[in-house]
């Protein structure tokens, strides 16, 4: 049965959309990620991560939010694996980061380079990456001051993201297409939303590798 690595944020790992701050709410347990696995009939390894960026460490989280590193600890602890899918960029909209659309775009290839990488092909007989971008996110409720402009970021940083990975020949997902962020607080998908997003995902991965 093949294996897919699941590599995100707090919307891969489930996180509801939050009232309070810090939320008391559990973790979904069908999020996205299960849902696909499922549809698929594949074995899953989740690797979600609240806070987690492409490319800068948290002052508030910590240095491991960095998911340049959390990308290498991920792939050399689980597997073989068949497929992974990256769904990162929310976190990097931060306000508090100040990154522009290509800063967080070159952190973004970076994930795929090293997906790419000889070395981590190597390590799990060869897999395939799969870039997801997530639905933009939008100043609202208690995350409003922390995503303050971010919706209009998000626009550019998703053509660049998109033009990351057609470079490398690594297939897109945009997410935005499917589902929206909760009108909550504008960052989180609501269950509806992992339900739909974990079936088109499986149906994406599955004609890629249907494809000739």
């Amino acid at each position: 049965m093949p294996t897919i690595l699941a590599f995100g944020d707090s919307n891969t790992h489930g996180t509801q959309p939050m009232v309070t701050r810090p939320s008391a709410l559990p973790r979904l347990a069908r999020r996205w990620p299960v849902v696909m696995a499922e549809t698929l009939g594949w074995d899953l390894l989740e690797e979600g991560l609240p806070g987690r960026t492409f490319a800068f460490p948290d002052p508030e989280k910590g240095p491991h939010m960095d998911g340049r590193l959390g990308l290498f600890v991920a792939l050399e602890s689980h597997g073989p694996i068949d497929a992974l899918t990256i769904m990162l960029g929310i976190n990097d909209l931060k306000a508090h980061f100040d990154a522009s659309p290509d800063q967080i775009a070159a952190g973004c290839a970076f994930h795929l380079d090293v997906a790419l990488s000889d070395e981590m092909q190597a390590l799990h007989g060869g897999f395939e990456p799969f870039l997801i971008v997530p639905p933009a996110p939008h100043a609202a409720g208690v995350l409003s001051e922390i995503y303050t402009g971010a919706a209009e970021k998000a626009r550019r940083t998703r053509e660049l993201m998109r033009a990351e990975a057609e470079a490398r020949d690594v297939a897109f997902f945009d997410a935005d297409e499917v589902i929206s962020v909760s009108a909550i607080d504008g960052v989180h998908f609501d269950a509806e939303a992992h339900e739909i997003l974990g079936a088109a995902v499986a149906r994406f991965v599955m004609s890629e590798f249907a494809a000739p």
